[in-house]
């Protein structure tokens, strides 16, 4: 038994979310993943998994910055923020990264260095490894119980996919 855990609390069924950053689905996904946090709370560990994807030019940037946000504490509303501006990320490429940042009380001069210095791409890097290595091809993607559920080319029907299995391994690791 952990110290931070009661007696008979179960660990967190962890769902581990493929995602990039100017992705307009990952985009419309967040609305899935902001019901899962709802409805399950601590008993669910929403896990960012970085996939950039080659025709997006600024993903992989988007995606060290927001290990540079997860560095400062605010990674999910570093993530919800960038995603919000997918067309303008699009149009006006990096400098978004940086507004964002700025617009949350970051340390912008932080996440700029962070790119140039490259700190977090070995993080970005593996994410992308590991994606490929279990068959991710886009995002969104979901990996929850062993389970791969690939949302790039459509989302239906994913949640409650997704909330089928926890329920049965939060039900298995109860019982």
């Amino acid at each position: 038994m952990s110290e931070t855990q009661p007696s008979g609390a179960t660990e967190p069924v962890v769902l581990d979310v493929w995602c990039e950053l100017q992705c307009p689905d990952c985009h419309a996904a967040l609305e899935d993943v902001r019901a899962l946090r709802a409805r399950y709370g601590d008993r669910m560990d929403i896990r960012l998994r970085h996939f950039p994807l080659e025709k997006h030019k600024h993903a992989f940037a988007a995606a060290q910055a927001a290990e540079e946000a997860f560095e400062q504490g605010r990674g999910w509303p570093y993530i919800e923020a960038v995603l919000a501006r997918t067309a303008e990320l699009d149009r006006r490429g990096e400098a978004v990264l940086l507004d964002v940042a700025k617009e949350l009380g970051l340390d912008a001069e932080e996440f700029d260095t962070a790119l140039i210095d490259g700190r977090h791409i070995l993080i970005v890097d593996a994410d992308q490894a590991e994606g490929k290595a279990i068959g991710v091809t886009g995002t969104p993607t979901y990996v929850i119980g062993g389970e791969r559920l690939d949302g790039g080319k459509s989302q239906e029907g994913l949640r409650a996919r997704i909330e089928e299995i926890a329920d049965r391994l939060l039900a298995a690791d109860a019982g």
